[in-house]
């Protein structure tokens, strides 16, 4: 709320729900990514910076070929927990207007007058979205696993 009633008041800029809604959702999910990706990296051994040195690798060069492919195998699982905890932050953003499922849904209420089925067929659709990403994600740790290990 503070992004969509406050900055914009503050920097005399227009933000419309949708910006606003992101800058915010990025804001406040940032610092958890950061500490995904930091994690992962300090997770490496420092003997694998230590031999890329010795073979000649600048620091860029070592974190591309070296340490990033290596963290992203450590990253997955807490990358996929942050991508579906997003999903499911992002329905606050249904506080500033920004119409998403769960606003729908309490649009329908309101409209059809069938809470019970409307909030079923929500409480189905974030599960097939949460479903999903896990999925995705489950591929992703299969896919880049260490062979035989």
């Amino acid at each position: 709320m503070w992004v969509y009633y406050g900055l914009p008041t503050l920097l005399d800029i227009s933000l419309n729900h949708f910006w606003a809604g992101v800058i915010a959702l990025s804001i406040a999910e940032s610092a958890f990514m950061a500490e995904v990706f930091r994690g992962g990296i300090q997770a490496i051994n420092r003997g694998q910076h230590e031999a890329s040195h010795a073979l000649g690798l600048s620091y860029w060069k070592t974190m591309r070929l070296v340490v990033f492919p290596q963290a992203l195998r450590q990253i997955l699982p807490p990358l996929g927990n942050q991508f579906v905890y997003i999903l499911k932050m992002s329905s606050l953003v249904s506080v500033i207007g920004l119409s998403d499922l769960t606003r729908r849904a309490n649009e329908l209420v309101v409209n059809e007058y069938l809470p019970l089925e409307i909030y079923t067929f929500l409480v189905l659709e974030y599960l097939v979205l949460i479903l999903a990403v896990s999925q995705g994600v489950r591929w992703l740790e299969k896919r880049y696993a260490i062979p035989n290990h």
